[in-house]
C-alpha cells in the first residue's frame, strides 16, 4: 500500500525539534508499526486505521517524558505530514519523507 515503508520525519515539539523514525505496514483499514525516537528507544503503534492517504495511530512514548501522541497524517508519494497532539501538552506538525 502506498502508506507502507520506513519514514523518517521530524516533530516541531514544545521542546524543540525532535527526530523519529516510523516503520508503517497498512493491511486493509489497520496500519501497524512502530516509532523509534532519535534515542533509540522504540514503541509499537496502537489504533492504526489508513484510509487511502490518510493515517491515524497513537503511540506511547516514555521519553522525553511519559506521553500517549495522537498522530494524523496524510501521505502523498513518498512525503508525509501532519498533525501530533499529546493532551495536557498541545499539538505540533510533522512532517516526514520515506527512505
Amino acid at each position: 500500500m502506498a502508506v507502507d515503508g520506513t519514514w523518517k520525519c521530524v516533530m516541531q515539539t514544545p521542546i524543540g525539534e525532535r527526530k523519529t523514525t516510523l516503520a508503517l505496514a497498512a493491511q486493509g483499514g489497520n496500519l501497524t508499526g512502530a516509532l523509534t525516537g532519535e534515542e533509540g528507544n522504540s514503541t509499537q503503534i496502537t489504533d492504526g486505521t489508513a484510509n487511502g492517504d490518510d493515517l491515524s495511530f497513537k503511540a506511547s512514548i516514555k521519553s522525553p517524558m511519559p506521553l500517549t501522541l495522537q498522530f494524523t497524517a496524510k501521505v502523498a508519494g513518498d512525503k508525509i505530514s501532519g498533525n501530533v497532539n499529546a493532551s495536557g501538552v498541545g499539538s505540533w506538525p510533522f512532517t516526514g519523507a520515506r527512505g
